[in-house]
């Protein structure tokens, strides 16, 4: 007969208790693994998101405020209003402000200092300009006729032959952030009269006094004019009006700035180097 011990019996209880207790606390430390995971895993989410860019926008964008490298350049940006040939605040312009890149932006800023000591200045109308921009111009003169008040800026064309006619582009050096729109103005500048969107306005190849208001030198034609007298070397000027292109010409090419033939008022920065586009929107104080 096989006897049992009051304490055999008692330690196997014992043992049996101190392996479910060790359970128990493996368990527990598991848990509290397990949450602690996930909660780093929570911390890094949030960090990541914080970080990463917004749907829109693109890291390491190499492109700097005008006002920052030179505020005595005027702007007066087209885009972020209505006074343009959409009738409406363009996709991207978030707000009134000339980005470029920086090396353009300095060459600019030469070529400002040079102006100032002939009591002139500079006048931005566009420089970088995003992706998207370029995209709702494309749709812009694909689209029927809306605006009547905007046949202003091509008043001797089809709008849907300014593609073809090189006036609107399906890729644009702007979006690169060294292409820029200007003209000149003579110091003092002059007060300008606020644009009315619902005035209707003279076509840009009329008088300076009847076209949209703008302080700027007349040059011939408006920005933003589809019309061969926009072209640079055009006939049909004024003397004066040909000396006043040749002067930004000059002032410009100084500085490596090359004049786009068909539009006065259009100029590139080193036009033979490569570059990749943007299409970050535009905004002020960001960049």
């Amino acid at each position: 007969m096989t006897v049992i011990s009051h304490r055999t019996g008692t330690e196997g209880r014992l043992k049996g208790r101190g392996r479910r207790v060790q359970a128990r606390c493996a368990s527990r430390r598991f848990r509290r693994l397990v949450a602690g995971v996930g909660a780093i895993a929570l911390v890094l989410s949030g960090e990541l998101k914080a970080q990463a860019p917004p749907v829109d926008e693109e890291p390491a964008v190499p492109l700097v405020h005008l006002r920052r490298v030179d505020a005595s350049i005027l702007q007066d940006i087209r885009y972020a209003g209505a006074d343009n040939f959409t009738g409406r605040p363009v996709p991207g312009y978030a707000a009134a402000e000339c980005l470029l890149l920086r090396d353009a932006a300095e060459a600019l800023a030469r070529v400002q200092k040079g102006l100032l000591q002939r009591k002139l200045t500079l006048k931005v109308y566009d420089c970088y300009r995003p992706r998207r921009a370029v995209r709702a111009f494309r749709a812009w003169v694909e689209a029927p006729e809306a605006d009547p008040l905007g046949k202003r800026f091509y008043p001797g064309l089809d709008k849907s032959r300014l593609i073809d006619l090189g006036y609107i582009a399906g890729v644009s050096r702007h979006s690169r952030g060294d292409a820029v729109d200007l003209t000149l103005v003579a110091l003092p500048a002059k007060r300008v009269p606020a644009f009315s969107a619902s005035a209707t306005y003279g076509p840009c190849t009329g008088p300076a006094a009847a076209r949209a208001p703008d302080n700027g030198i007349d040059m011939g034609t408006g920005f933003d004019c589809f019309d061969a007298l926009s072209h640079t070397k055009t006939t049909g000027l004024t003397p004066e009006q040909q000396r006043w292109r040749q002067v930004l010409v000059e002032a410009m090419a100084q500085q490596g700035f090359h004049n786009y033939p068909k539009e006065w008022w259009h100029f590139t920065y080193r036009p033979e180097r490569r570059g990749r586009s943007f299409d970050v929107t535009i905004s002020r104080g960001r960049h």
